[in-house]
């Protein structure tokens, strides 16, 4: 079997996640209490047996670097591996990645590529779990010079994502990236519904080669629709779950699901996801506290408070009377240091109330705090914490004085 060598793209500068980006890239962005979004592509790998792992990275990358060196370690006598390649300049360039292709252009040189590879392509910021070992055979099978895994979307979601159409052998005959205006969808629909490149491609190292001569620099607007003229290109329809974390909405929307008692993510039903092993003490629940559909993750203390549909993230503290509902708390680094003198304390304080908001790490809440979004706001920039698609977010190291309200 020829060598898969994956390449993660580490994302650009995630502006439609800010401010959960403000000090972290998008793969480096925590997810289910104690995950990050890295850690879902390289755990398909493993569980692949893809053991040439690379992660390319650029903006605010000190987080998803030390996140990366510190959880996937193998041992001296592993094949296994999961290498950071960091945004350098070089004599021939000393500009930053210009695109999802420029970056795998000016990093493939450090892949020592025989050409006989297949090179895996995905990116950092998607929450799925997937074989990629069906990918490849699909590939293979078909002989594609590369191949595209596609996921069904509705007409009202195709502006997100980049459009293609399949003939009757799957092979890929027409594509459109984030079409704006109905009149683009025109003859791109198949057997019923719209299919969406989910940003998982394979390429065949010698043709990956050949579509990186050029000046293109971005595979969903230049390289595929190029390709498709030049190769032959596939579509892999995958079934599962899969869902894009571009933006806050679907952030928020993904976690809240992962809490829900029908999560269609398959993490919480068999399956695993690597992460960094942190040793932390099994979560305490406190005197009288009603607990519905939620994901408490461990270090946390919870003392006589109400949780609905929210998930609680690493060493977060929530204080008496607290009410918690439909809300992502990230949690903390770090306890408290017991000496503290700090007015308002890490966590979140006693008879505080939060509904519908995703608190970073390490925010600190005081006591008798209120944030619901009252007014309805849609986008609105404030005191320590922000509102995007409706939802409030308190963004990381953020201090909300006792008696706020939002």
């Amino acid at each position: 079997m020829k060598r898969v060598v994956a390449l993660i793209l580490g994302g650009g500068q995630g502006k439609r996640l800010f401010p959960l980006t403000m000090y972290r890239s998008k793969p480096a962005v925590p997810i289910g209490g104690k995950y990050r979004l890295i850690d879902i592509p390289i755990s398909n790998c493993l569980h692949s047996n893809i053991k040439d792992i690379y992660v390319l990275t650029q903006y605010n990358s000190e987080s998803l670097n030390n996140h990366i060196n510190n959880t996937y370690r193998f041992d001296y006598f592993s094949r296994a591996f999961v290498r950071i390649l960091a945004a350098e300049q070089t004599i021939d360039s000393a500009v930053w990645f210009q695109g999802t292709a420029d970056a795998v252009r000016r990093n493939i040189m450090h892949l020592e590529l025989k050409g006989n590879e297949d090179i895996l392509i995905l990116s950092g910021d998607h929450l799925y779990d997937m074989d990629y070992r069906d990918f490849i055979n699909f590939h293979r099978k078909k002989k594609a010079d590369f191949s595209l895994s596609v996921f069904p979307v509705r007409a009202s979601e195709t502006k997100e994502f980049g459009i293609m159409k399949l003939g009757a052998d799957d092979r890929i005959t027409g594509f459109r990236e984030k079409p704006k205006a109905v009149a683009e969808l025109k003859g791109l629909k198949h057997k019923g519904s719209y299919l969406a490149s989910m940003g998982v491609y394979i390429f065949n190292a010698r043709i990956l080669s050949k579509v990186l001569e050029g000046n293109d620099i971005d595979f969903g607007r230049e390289v595929i629709p190029h390709s498709i003229k030049k190769f032959s290109g596939y579509g892999y329809s995958f079934h599962g779950y899969w869902r894009d974390i571009g933006t806050i909405r679907s952030f928020y929307d993904a976690n809240i699901e992962m809490a829900l008692s029908r999560s269609q993510f398959s993490a919480f039903y068999g399956g695993s996801v690597f992460t960094r092993p942190r040793f932390l003490p099994a979560p305490r629940i406190l005197d009288t506290c009603k607990i519905r559909r939620a994901i408490i993750a461990e270090g946390s203390v919870i003392e006589n408070a109400q949780i609905t549909d929210s998930v609680i993230g690493l060493r977060t503290t929530i204080g008496k009377g607290c009410k918690i509902a439909r809300t992502v708390v990230m949690g903390a680094d770090y306890y408290e240091d017991a000496k503290s003198t700090a007015a308002v304390k890490t966590g979140i304080g006693d008879n505080s109330v939060i509904e519908k908001a995703i608190v970073d790490k390490n925010a600190r809440i005081g006591r008798n705090v209120v944030i619901r979004n009252a007014k309805g706001l849609r986008q609105f920039d404030g005191d320590g914490y922000f509102i995007r698609d409706g939802i409030v977010i308190v963004p990381k190291n953020a201090v909300i004085k006792d008696g706020t309200r939002i």
